[in-house]
C-alpha cells in the first residue's frame, strides 16, 4: 500500500473529541449563523461527507499509547458536528504522516473547490505556499489549478492597506473592487479616496474602475509636466470636502474644475454641499443620495455591487491587474 493512499478507502467513526483542528487550515472566518444551519441538517440526515484525518500513536508516560487524529479537510463538518453534539463522524484516515505541506494544500484545495474561502483568507493561503514552503507562483498556481495570474492577483490584495482589506474579507466590498483600487496603488491619497468612495456611494465595480482609469490616465498624461503645487493642494481640498474626485485642470487663461458624480441624488448632494460651504445639512441629502458613513455596521443589502458578468469576472481573474489595457471600456 501507498504511503498516501487511504485506508482502502474504508470509512472509520471516529469521536469527535478524538480529532484535532487542522494546524494549517486557511479558513479564518466560521459564518456562524451558516455553521448552525449546517449543524440542524447533520442533526436530521448525518454526515454526508466523510471528513479526511490522519491517524498517529502517541504515547503518554504512565498512561501508555493513545490513538489521536488530525483533520486534514472538513473543518466545517467538524464544528457543525460539534455543535450537533455528535459523538463520532465518519472519517477515510490517510495512511501514514502526512507533511504540513501536504495538509495546506489539501485544505486550500477542497475550500477552493467549494468556494468557501473569502478572497483574503485565498490570499494568505497562497502567501503561505509561497513563503513558508518556498513554492513558486506558477507552483501554486499548478497545485490549485489556477492559472500563473489568477495566484499573482490574489497576492496583490495583500498589499492593500488594513481597512480595505478588512472590509473585503467582512464583504463590504467585493473582490472585483480590489482591481481598481491596485491601479492606484502608487498614489495611496487618490487610492484612499476611491475606497471611501466605493463604501459611501456603493459604487458598482465598472464605476470604481471608470474612476480609478481616469486617475490612471491623468497619471500618465501629466508625466513629466509641471504640477501647481497651489492647485495640486487646492485639488485635494475640494477633494476631502467634497468627498468626491475633484480635477482642476488650468488653460492659459483660467481653466476648468471637474467634479465626478455617478447619479442624479449624488449630484443633488454635492450642489447642497456647494450652497452650504462644503457640509450638508443635518438630515438632508444623504438619505436621498443614498451615501453610508463608512463603519462596522455597513448592512450587507447595502454593500458596493459586483456588476461584471461572470464571463467578464472569470476572464478578469486571469488577466494582469496592473496593466491599463486590462481595464473593460
Amino acid at each position: 500500500m501507498q504511503q498516501n493512499s487511504y485506508v482502502n478507502n474504508a470509512i472509520f467513526w471516529i469521536e469527535v473529541e478524538k480529532i484535532h483542528p487542522n494546524p494549517y487550515q486557511p479558513r479564518q472566518e466560521f459564518d456562524e449563523a451558516k455553521l448552525k444551519d449546517l449543524s440542524e441538517s447533520i442533526r436530521m440526515y448525518g454526515v454526508l461527507q466523510p471528513l479526511v484525518v490522519t491517524r498517529k500513536e502517541v504515547y503518554h508516560e504512565g498512561a501508555g499509547m493513545s490513538v489521536e487524529y488530525e483533520l486534514i479537510s472538513g473543518e466545517r463538518r467538524l464544528r457543525a458536528s460539534k455543535l450537533a453534539k455528535l459523538a463520532q463522524v465518519p472519517v477515510l484516515i490517510r495512511n501514514g504522516e502526512e507533511d504540513s505541506l501536504l495538509k495546506l494544500e489539501m485544505a486550500i484545495i477542497e475550500n477552493l473547490q467549494r468556494e468557501d474561502l473569502n478572497a483574503v483568507d485565498r490570499a494568505r493561503s497562497f502567501d503561505r505556499l509561497v513563503k513558508e514552503f518556498k513554492l513558486k507562483q506558477a507552483q501554486v498556481a499548478d497545485k490549485v489549478g489556477k492559472s500563473r495570474e489568477y495566484v499573482s492577483n490574489s497576492l496583490r490584495i495583500l498589499t492593500l492597506p488594513d481597512l480595505m482589506i478588512t472590509a473585503l474579507a467582512e464583504g463590504k466590498i467585493s473582490e472585483g473592487h480590489t482591481r481598481p483600487l491596485l491601479m492606484l496603488t502608487d498614489r495611496p491619497e487618490e487610492q484612499l479616496v476611491l475606497f471611501k468612495e466605493i463604501m459611501a456611494k456603493k459604487l458598482t465595480v465598472r464605476e470604481a474602475e471608470s474612476m480609478s482609469r481616469r486617475v490612471a490616465t491623468e497619471k500618465i498624461r501629466n508625466k513629466g509636466k509641471y504640477l501647481d503645487p497651489a492647485i495640486m493642494e487646492m485639488e485635494k481640498s475640494f477633494t476631502e470636502t467634497l468627498g468626491t474626485r475633484v480635477r482642476i485642470e488650468r488653460v492659459k487663461e483660467g481653466g476648468t474644475v471637474v467634479i465626478d458624480f455617478f447619479s442624479p441624488d449624488d449630484l443633488r448632494v454635492l450642489l447642497e454641499k456647494l450652497a452650504n460651504g462644503g457640509g450638508v445639512k443635518h438630515g438632508e441629502g444623504r438619505k436621498e443620495s443614498g451615501e453610508q458613513i463608512l463603519n462596522d455596521r455597513t448592512p450587507i443589502a447595502n454593500i458596493a455591487e459586483d456588476d461584471r458578468a461572470p464571463i467578464d469576472v472569470k476572464k478578469e481573474e486571469n488577466e494582469e491587474i496592473y496593466s491599463l489595457k486590462d481595464f473593460s471600456l
